[in-house]
């Protein structure tokens, strides 16, 4: 019996323009299948029929066919497909539901009501899988993206689904928790496990994928041709041009201990960071990379030490961009910035340099993660900020989307900004950086150059 069969669907939601998935065809019938395309092809909401998220709880005009082991997904409760199908969100922040992460991982075998020594061995097999062993009495709360990442995983695996539908796996992840990654899918396909990975991240993933299928506009295309046409490299970025009206812009870090409730993640942090640098700060998942720029955009205080900040408005990216995106409108998010910003930019033109002309009336909310990823970024970036702190803002994020990232950036060290990027990106890194930080047992140090992290074996 095929795992997921997919016969002329088509699937509109509440309200929306123009449908999000038409016509497709398609049968997965085990393996591990690569869905590709750009962000707001439909990717996302193409996994979520696998689980019956689309249509019974988005709601919506669904059409055709879609089986999952037989079962017709418009026909068939949540509740029972998540017997089969395992889910993982591109926000795992939002998947959590227990404070503490062994009790998070055992949630979903609790709903199974799978017998309590049963559940033991299932959720240290899958702690182990993933490589978060050490986090098993950890708060959820103070776990890096990274590594809710891979505890999310880890209780979806636990619940031994015959599917998994992952949204950008590997977004968040550091090399360690991509290896981990690639070790527990590889095993649970050997096992005979379905997947269907939505991923960007795709050099990770080929070598242990059975077949890749790509979208466009809502419709499935030609994978070979859509491969072929894609460039390896980032779009050129422009000339670095005069440098301008924030030259005055800088951040001095002293001995600065930076943590939470009275626990140093980081200590002893000098850093003097000067306008019209581009700083990339890299380092392992819960390493401090979120630590550091929370504390120097003044969100964290130091537990001991300074943080002088220039004078302007500062700019500051979450892991999470859903947080920043509050107005009913993408325009209106801008439009907020740039009231505040005093900079005689356009609404138009901040839309257009990140690529959304196209949403700029939608809710930010309902947008794809990677456009949405860009809408919170143009809310953000628009105008002047004389101090810009991204936080992997490159997560979800296809290449025509990241090239957009990059020319912003360059624009804004240009004009004489302070810019820190926080990313497992190390090609965004190894492109844009003039320095390099690396958070690393407790302390932040300088690294002469950010190395082109390979595939893991």
């Amino acid at each position: 019996m095929d795992a997921l069969s997919l016969e002329r669907l088509g699937y509109s939601y509440p309200g929306a323009e123009r449908p999000a998935l038409r016509d497709i065809d398609c049968t997965i019938d085990g393996g591990l299948t690569l869905l590709t395309g750009d962000s707001g092809s439909g990717k996302s909401t193409l996994l979520r029929v696998c689980n019956g998220l689309v249509p019974h709880f988005h709601g919506g005009v669904i059409s055709g066919t879609a089986r999952v082991f037989g079962q017709n997904v418009s026909r068939t409760s949540t509740h029972r497909l998540a017997r089969d199908v395992g889910f993982v969100f591109q926000d795992p922040e939002l998947q959590s539901v227990h404070t503490r992460v062994e009790r998070d991982v055992a949630f979903g075998l609790e709903n199974l009501r799978v017998p309590r020594a049963e559940m033991r061995a299932r959720v240290d097999e899958a702690l182990h899988l993933c490589g978060v062993e050490a986090l098993r009495d950890r708060a959820v709360a103070t776990l890096s993206g990274g590594e809710r990442q891979r505890v999310a995983l880890a209780g979806v695996l636990a619940m031994r689904p015959r599917l998994l539908a992952l949204d950008e796996p590997l977004s968040q992840l550091d090399a360690g928790g991509a290896s981990a990654l690639i070790g527990a899918l590889r095993a649970s396909v050997q096992r005979g496990t379905a997947a269907l990975i939505a991923e960007h991240r795709l050099a990770l993933l080929r070598p242990i994928a059975q077949r890749s299928v790509h979208m466009s506009d809502g419709c499935l295309a030609d994978a070979a041709r859509a491969e072929a046409a894609t460039l390896n490299g980032r779009v050129p970025l422009e000339g670095a041009g005069e440098r301008g009206s924030i030259a005055s812009a800088e951040v001095q870090v002293h001995g600065v201990a930076a943590g939470y409730a009275r626990a140093a993640v980081l200590e002893d942090v000098n850093l003097a960071l000067r306008g019209g640098e581009v700083v990339a700060v890299v380092g392992n998942n819960g390493s401090g990379k979120s630590t550091l720029l929370r504390t120097i955009a003044g969100l964290l205080s130091p537990l001991r030490g300074t943080v002088e900040r220039p004078s302007g408005r500062i700019a500051y990216l979450p892991q999470n961009p859903t947080v920043l995106l509050h107005r009913q409108t993408l325009r209106s998010e801008i439009e907020w910035t740039l009231r505040h910003d005093g900079a005689p930019i356009s609404i138009d033109s901040v839309l257009q340099d990140f690529g959304l002309a196209h949403v700029g009336a939608r809710y930010p909310r309902d947008l794809s993660t990677g456009e949405r990823q860009r809408a919170a970024l143009a809310a953000v970036l628009a105008g002047a900020p004389s101090l810009a702190l991204l936080d992997e803002p490159t997560r979800g994020m296809d290449e025509a989307a990241a090239a957009q990232l990059e020319r912003a950036v360059q624009r804004l060290a240009t004009r004489g900004a302070v810019v820190v990027l926080a990313t497992h990106d190390h090609e965004l890194a190894a492109r844009l950086a003039t320095r390099v930080l690396e958070t690393r047992d407790g302390g932040v140090c300088e690294q002469a150059a950010v190395a082109v992290a390979a595939a893991p074996a």
